[in-house]
């Protein structure tokens, strides 16, 4: 079995270019790959599972577990099972990432630390 999912038929988000969960193809992972503006980035948030980051361009100033890290292009980032983070795109150019979620559908539980960045 196989699925090939067009560019037109693929879930976009408020800053995924794609939001792909696994479970309606049995793919086992979820994943988002998103492009950011500077000053923007997803808040607070841990989930059940691990995830991976991968950063393809720009800088994301990071907090995962009360630690902050910069990550840039080609790095990669693996956050824990209920590990809280966030991240904001900086710098001068939009931050390329994808994050892939250990789970075959995206289980996100936000939140609050005051420093909430919009989408």
């Amino acid at each position: 079995m196989f699925h090939i999912l067009h560019s037109c038929d693929q879930r976009k988000g408020a800053i995924a270019t794609v939001e792909f969960e696994g479970e309606p193809y049995g793919a086992g992972i979820s994943f988002f790959q998103g492009n950011a503006p500077p000053g923007k980035g997803p808040g607070l948030h841990k989930h059940p599972y691990a995830e991976t980051c991968i950063v393809l361009s720009g800088q994301a100033a990071m907090v995962v577990d009360g630690k902050e890290v910069v990550a840039g292009a080609g790095d990669i980032v693996i956050i824990g099972p209920s590990t809280p983070h966030r991240f904001t795109a900086i710098g001068d150019e939009w931050l390329a990432m994808v994050c892939i979620h250990a789970s075959d559908r995206f289980i996100i539980e936000r939140l609050s630390d005051g420093m909430m960045t919009k989408p």
